[in-house]
Parts: structure tokens; sequence; C-alpha cells
């Protein structure tokens, strides 16, 4: 028997069900399909135990597990999803299966190959992550309207950033725009009002299921 090659095998960290935290599908019941493995190292990740370890499962697997939970909506995530070549197998997959998928990813990596009918949430990293450097500019340039671009801020200092390049980049033409706090260290409270008094055009996210049950896992 042979040996699987890197597009046909994921490397696996789990898969459950939850509600979506974050995100315009913020409170669907949703599969999470997260992925091990990442090449950033945020400041304020809150996965940090995906950086490794999981299992290997072929790709046709994890579709069929995550059918067995019976909702439309899929996410896959990570860790940084697109970091496994069989990740884009595992979204086209999806999608052909009539899922409602979405993708999370860090916007460090080309975004291009992601099959069209996948929402890809993209994550523009601030200073404060500590790796705003690993932004890749020229996904920008991909982005649709049903895609979305999200900032996570720590700070003011975040903030001021991430309004810069709203204004400076008219982001709202993309794609909706999500600001969310880093949870424990930004009020949320606050950056609405910040938020309101620059009338920026875009939407505060705070991580329902970090509301709802506390904790890293969110479940």
């Amino acid at each position: 028997m042979g040996t699987r090659n890197a597009e046909d095998t994921l490397r696996i960290s789990e898969i459950f069900l939850s509600l979506q935290g974050e995100s315009s599908r913020s409170g669907w019941p949703t599969v999470f399909v997260r992925l091990t493995g990442c090449p950033l190292r945020c400041q304020w990740c809150d996965t940090a135990y995906a950086f490794s370890g999981g299992q290997q499962m072929p790709v046709q697997q994890a579709v069929d597990v995550v059918s067995g939970y019976g909702v439309r909506h899929v996410c896959v995530t990570g860790g940084e999803p697109l970091a496994q070549q069989a990740c884009l197998r595992l979204l086209s997959k999806l999608s052909e299966a009539g899922f409602a998928v979405s993708l999370e990813t860090s916007g460090a990596l080309d975004i291009g190959g992601v099959d069209a009918r996948v929402s890809r949430v993209v994550d523009l990293k601030a200073p404060g992550s500590g790796e705003s450097q690993r932004n890749h500019w020229a996904n920008l340039r991909l982005l649709t309207a049903n895609d979305e671009l999200k900032f996570v801020l720590k700070d003011r200092a975040d903030y001021e950033w991430a309004r810069q390049q709203v204004i400076e980049r008219q982001l709202s033409a993309l794609c909706p725009l999500l600001f969310s706090p880093v949870y424990g260290d930004l009020s949320p409270a606050l950056l609405a009002d910040w938020i309101l008094v620059d009338r920026l055009p875009v939407r505060l996210q705070v991580q329902l299921h970090k509301i709802l049950w506390g904790g890293e896992r969110g479940r």
C-alpha cells in the first residue's frame, strides 16, 4: 500500500461542534476542523495547543467526520490551515458536499488557491501581535464581498494602526471589516467607543464562545 501524498492527508488537531463565535456567522451551530501547525507566533494566540501534535487523516475521512455532525456550517481553522497543502482539497471537498464553508487564515499566506465557494476570513496582524511584518498584502486584491477582513486589537496603538489601514487602503470597499479586542486585554466597550467616535465602517466582534463558556477552547 503506497504512502499518501501531502495533497491527500491532513494533520488535524481536532474536529468538534460548537457555536461559531466570530465573523458574520457568529451564533450558527458550526463544525470546526482545526488543522495542526502554524508558522506564526502571535503574542495573544489562544490556540497554541494546535502548534503541534494532532493526528493524520485522509481528506475524505475528515469530510465524512464533518458530515456526521448534521449541521450546515463548517469552519476550517488552525493554527494556520493554509500551511498544509491538503487544506485546499479539504475546502473544495467540503464545498462540493454542500456545506457553507469558511476559512480562518492569518493573512500571512497566499489565499489565491482557495475555492471560490469558501468565505475567507483573513486576519490582518496588528503590531501588538508581534507578527505584523508577516502580513501578505497582495491578498487584499483577491478579496471579494464573500470574504471578511479581521483585525484583532490589543490596545490603542493597535487600533490606530488598524484605523490607518482601513482609511488609507479603503478596505471597506473590498469586503466586510471586523474589529475584535484581544480577550482579557482590551475592553470591548472601549473599542466600541473608539469605533463610534471615528465613525469607522467596521463591525465590532466579540468572541461569543468565550462569553458563553469562557476558557480557551470555547466549548
